[in-house]
């Protein structure tokens, strides 16, 4: 194996920034949203951005997905280089390799629970996988709802629906913003079980950005964020260890 491909194994499925500025506005009343943020996110892994309000981590995870472009820095997703993308090739990858699941569920009210889950498939022409479909359906208890549409749903079977719909294509990764917000705490807690469950036992990838510690603790590794810059790092989080960081950083 040669040395391109030994680096090629080594960041398939994985994201990092490098030196990620995004300034928002212009003169005196301009806003470094992100301020030279370098960090990696490794494949298989389950990591939490949390920080105080404004310091910067909506803005992180949209330019991590391609949702916004930064004014410098580079943005990988495994070989792939975000800012060297034109609009129809970053679309493209985020449709193919990335996984989205948004605070509002985002789920079309006119399509049945499976009709969303497929989407994604269906928009990118891709043949699915019928026994990972089924895995993903059935780790979500979603059997018997997949011919229900959203109105008749609850919150949390809602964003069951969103998490399985991020996870039909095999992404490399899943962002996750705020996942938890519109719901009670014990069904908060059914969704964040099944997006730890999906990194230990599907391999999968998942980022997501939270202001939780509860939240927070269900993942490996939280990165702390503070005036747009990595302020630190917690492995094994709990919810006091998150909240003890917050709390030094003024949160």
């Amino acid at each position: 194996m040669t040395v391109s491909q030994v680096s090629q194994v080594e960041v398939r499925g994985a994201v990092s920034s490098h030196e990620l500025v995004k300034i928002y506005g212009n003169g005196p009343t301009a806003v470094r949203a992100l301020d030279g943020v370098s960090v990696r996110f490794h494949a298989g892994e389950f990591t939490a951005i949390m920080g105080p309000s404004g310091s910067g981590k909506s803005t992180l995870l949209h330019c991590l997905a391609g949702l916004d472009r930064a004014g410098s820095g580079t943005v990988h997703i495994g070989p792939a280089e975000l800012g060297s993308l034109n609009d129809t090739r970053l679309t493209r990858l985020r449709r193919d390799r990335i996984g989205f699941v948004f605070q509002s569920f985002n789920l079309l009210p006119a399509l049945t629970a499976e009709e969303n889950i497929l989407l994604p498939m269906r928009l990118s022409g891709r043949e699915l996988d019928r026994t990972w479909f089924a895995t993903i359906v059935d780790m979500l208890g979603l059997r018997d709802r997949l011919r229900h549409k959203p109105s008749e749903l609850s919150g949390g079977q809602q964003q069951r629906v969103a998490c399985a719909r991020a996870l039909v294509g095999r992404p490399d990764v899943v962002f996750a913003d705020e996942p938890t917000g519109n719901l009670d705490s014990r069904t908060g807690a059914g969704v964040l079980e099944f997006l730890r469950t999906s990194v230990r036992e599907l391999g999968q990838t998942v980022v997501m950005v939270t202001h939780d510690p509860v939240a927070a603790s269900y993942a490996g590794r939280v990165v702390l964020l503070a005036d747009g810059r990595v302020a630190g790092e917690i492995f094994q989080p709990t919810p006091e260890s998150v909240l003890g960081a917050l709390s030094r950083l003024g949160a």
